[in-house]
């Protein structure tokens, strides 16, 4: 496809160029032109500009002629094309055209499946692949001659079109039905990647996983895993009188967990604590900072200094004091409204100190 059709564009160009170039035939006198049914060209030629014309070249085969339509004339007109189409209606054939004749002309579009050939002048052609449809409707409005005669039942103009069959449409509703398993098999399968994994199984209660986790419920590390264990067990109803006391202890061991988890809490708290003063430290040195810088552009704008300044450092002065002062702001009620929070808790604290001696 792109030899034909660099050919075509130093035809044109020649066409344009030298005098001896015969327009006719599509190349310079003397040279055989270059047809679509050429050896190792596509029977459909690639994309041509808009401003190239389109000019359809003379076919030949072995038993018959194909002439091109005027090119003058609008397209051959085409039905809407049907889904999964792989045959097309061929009319205008000659009365003493054979199914020969018609696989000599349409077997260089594409691989024949099968021809219905009718006793008038039209058959269907189905084609292996789809875009083999495509070159077919390449020929519609090519006038065919069989050999060299002239007469009348051995001539005829080709009316190529889109058919409707059921083999086509059962082919391709098979081919859609088979892309959508597909799709879901692949959705599904992103969907499981994507899904979080399931918590494992809980073993079911005996005396030897009941140790196990007897000596999980004593581990820090492995508590949380041991615990939920054990309230599976007990939902589940595991608990009777002959495990009654192996329950209890299990029991008293989670319990024993209750002091080390309120140290933590008041460790963490205790951590918190110390970072909000440090943060409140950090903001205060900040602000300090932002109150010297606003201070040294107030000094600028004062008039022993502000007249020697040109009028462009005059507005970069004024600009950067406006967002300092508003930087400046916004941290200063950040750190009031620390202090107002500490003011308030601290006076909750004594409420509740109050309420304690008073209930004493």
């Amino acid at each position: 496809k792109e030899l034909w059709f660099e050919a075509y564009k130093v035809a044109f160009c020649l066409y344009l160029i030298l005098p001896d170039f015969d327009p006719a035939l599509g190349m310079m006198t003397g040279i055989p032109p270059i047809t679509p049914m050429m050896p190792g060209l596509g029977i459909v030629p690639p994309p041509i500009p808009p401003d190239m014309p389109v000019v359809k070249e003379i076919i030949h085969c072995k038993s018959c002629t194909l002439f091109p339509p005027n090119p003058n004339l609008p397209p051959p007109a085409t039905r809407e094309r049907p889904p999964g189409c792989k045959t097309v209606f061929v009319g205008g054939l000659p009365e003493n055209g054979t199914e020969q004749i018609i696989v000599e002309v349409f077997e260089q579009c594409g691989e024949i499946i099968a021809i219905r050939k009718s006793k008038k002048n039209f058959c269907h052609i189905r084609f292996a692949e789809e875009y083999m449809v495509d070159k077919a409707l390449y020929l519609s409005g090519y006038r065919i001659r069989l050999g060299s005669s002239t007469d009348k039942k051995d001539t005829g103009r080709l009316h190529v079109d889109f058919a409707q069959a059921r083999d086509d449409l059962y082919e391709w509703e098979c081919k859609q039905r088979m892309l959508a398993r597909e799709e879901r098999h692949r959705r599904r399968m992103e969907e499981e990647r994507l899904r979080p994994p399931s918590p494992p199984p809980v073993v079911h209660y005996s005396d030897h996983e009941c140790s196990i986790v007897a000596e999980k419920l004593k581990d820090d590390s492995k508590f949380s895993e041991a615990v939920q264990t054990l309230l599976t067990w007990i939902e589940r109803g595991e608990v009777n009188r002959r495990s009654a006391n192996n329950f209890y202890s299990m029991i008293q061991s989670a319990n024993s967990h209750v002091r080390r988890l309120v140290n933590e809490k008041a460790a963490h708290e205790k951590d918190m604590e110390e970072a909000k003063e440090k943060f409140k430290q950090a903001l205060s040195g900040i602000l300090i900072q932002f109150e010297q810088i606003v201070a040294v552009y107030h000094s600028a704008s004062k008039q022993k200094a502000w007249d020697h300044f040109t009028k462009a450092q005059r507005k970069n002065i004024s600009v950067w004091c406006k967002q300092a002062e508003e930087i400046r702001n916004i941290h200063n009620d950040e750190l009031m409204g620390i202090r107002r929070e500490e003011e308030m808790e601290m006076s909750d604290d004594e409420i509740e100190e109050t309420k304690e001696t008073e209930e004493s």
